[in-house]
């Protein structure tokens, strides 16, 4: 097979399909072997036979991407390769089809891998999801995205979002205001979503009669939780017994989201995670589904996955010695 040229349709595609600083252009470059050159609207993809088709193959996979002028990420491009390994492209086109959402700014919000697609058929088809794994793998922002969804279709009458109140190495009394400012900064990655599908005046107003409710777990003691859309965030932070009374507080008509990692819990080093334990004992259970998202998922910024992998080389070493952050993932 020869070079392959390809014009562009506009500048807008182009510097989607690029990237910034042609971070995109390289990955490809890395995952197929070819050269890719860009200049203007014009590609040039350049390599042996094997390598040149493999790159194309993947740059029209994106197409439905870069046409549009959408972000690509690294995730992106590792899931087009994936589908290519494993025979997947049509897969891979229904979870393009697949349009989850539309923001507040016309933006459509699709899963971006596999494994984010499961979890959301998860979510979707059971009465309970435990969704775990890594930072930035979606696990609380594609929850929530479905949980606002659910309630703007009146699915649900409420949508009650929480997480148990454990700092990360900070002590909650000395964080300034009262009971509700100092849970507000542990809660805030759950406002990110509401705010993508919802007008700020309209979530306070939801707030305000109870239809949104944000709060810390030890608010769910007590409570039978009906016809309600209800996530458990960062759950690797509850105790066993606070994972028992979350679980049971699930009423008629009601859908539970469980989202945590496992490898970033904050409780004392004697306390067990109430995840671990009831990944042990329920994950038999009909109804109650477990994903697992792996760094391969995470779509935020591309240091974040070589920041796990740091870890992860770090942990598994056991003896302390300096990480090379630079090395590539």
């Amino acid at each position: 097979m020869p070079d392959i040229a390809l014009e562009l349709p506009s500048p807008k595609s182009a510097i989607a399909l690029a990237g910034e600083q042609e971070s995109n252009l390289k990955t490809l470059a890395q995952q197929s072997g070819a050269k890719l050159l860009l200049r203007g609207q014009a590609l040039q993809i350049s390599g042996s036979e094997a390598q040149v088709r493999l790159a194309s193959e993947m740059v029209a996979l994106l197409k439905d991407f870069w046409q549009e002028g959408r972000s690509i990420t690294a995730v992106d491009i590792l899931a087009v390769r994936q589908a290519l390994n494993t025979q997947q492209t049509d897969e891979w086109q229904a979870l393009q089809d697949d349009v989850l959402v539309r923001t507040r700014r016309g933006e459509s919000i699709r899963a971006r891998t596999f494994r984010q697609r499961e979890y959301i058929k998860a979510i979707r088809h059971n009465a309970i999801t435990f969704g775990i794994g890594p930072a930035g793998t979606g696990k609380t922002f594609l929850a929530a995205l479905l949980a606002v969804k659910a309630l703007l279709d009146n699915e649900y009458e409420r949508l009650i979002l929480t997480r148990p109140a454990v700092e990360a190495g900070e002590k909650l009394g000395f964080l300034p205001g009262d009971l509700q400012q100092k849970i507000d900064p542990y809660l805030r990655p759950l406002y990110d979503a509401l705010y993508e599908l919802i007008e700020p005046e309209r979530i306070s107003s939801l707030m305000e009669r109870g239809v949104v409710e944000v709060a810390p777990l030890a608010y769910m003691r007590g409570r039978t939780l009906n016809n309600a859309f209800v996530i458990l965030d960062e759950a690797q932070n509850t105790t066993p017994a606070q994972m028992k009374m979350m679980l049971t507080r699930i009423g008629m008509k009601s859908r539970l989201v469980v989202t945590g990692d496992l490898t970033q819990t904050d409780l004392p080093s004697h306390q067990t995670s109430g995840l671990a334990i009831a990944r042990k004992i329920l994950e038999p259970i009909e109804g109650i589904a477990f994903c697992y998202l792996s760094k391969g998922d995470i779509v935020r910024h591309p240091l974040v996955e070589k920041i796990i992998d740091a870890y992860e080389r770090f942990e598994a070493d056991g003896l302390g010695q300096p990480v090379n952050l630079s090395q590539k993932s």
